[in-house]
């Protein structure tokens, strides 16, 4: 029997420039969501959670609280960009050029548009990505460049978390 370490993502030396990841999980944004996002984080703007005062907006119904559909679509990012990151460095070129409403499906891609060592971490590198995000139709809704210090794969920081079971090992 073979047991396979808990892991996921990518290291350092997997990514390449030029490289596009279309990440491979959707997620259509619902009507609590927006909701829920929007009371938790203070956003008062009634186009995000009063249907009759949107009705009247020139969109003319409930946009999706931008703050939410990002951090959805960097999520959706995660698994092939950031799952073995130890820190984001920044985000820079946010624009949001389509809107999201409710009921959309939100999908991402990423290409990788540079890496390099980390100077001061020898364990890990710096890979820059340009995300995208798209609805179900493929308008692009949302798009940034994000910068991510990734473990190297000899790094021992993302390894051996797993924790070992007090009764021994697991039978068929």
């Amino acid at each position: 029997m073979t047991v396979h370490e808990a892991r996921l993502g990518r290291y350092y030396e997997d990514f390449v420039v030029g490289d596009v990841y279309q990440h491979p999980l959707g997620r259509t944004i619902s009507e609590a969501d927006n909701t829920w996002f929007t009371l938790l984080t203070m956003n008062t703007n009634q186009n995000h959670f009063n249907a009759h005062f949107a009705a009247r907006a020139p969109v003319g119904k409930i946009i999706v609280n931008s703050g939410f559909s990002v951090a959805v679509v960097l999520g959706l990012s995660v698994i092939d960009v950031s799952q073995t990151a130890m820190m984001n460095l920044g985000w820079d070129e946010i624009r949001l050029t389509h809107p999201v409403f409710v009921g959309d499906t939100l999908y991402a891609e990423s290409i990788v548009v540079d890496k390099r060592e980390s100077r001061s971490r020898p364990y890990a590198g710096i890979v820059t990505c340009r995300t995208r995000g798209l609805n179900q139709d493929g308008d692009e809704v949302m798009s940034w460049r994000r910068a991510v210090m990734v473990y190297k794969r000899d790094a021992p920081h993302d390894k051996g978390y797993f924790p070992r079971a007090k009764t021994g090992p697991m039978e068929a």
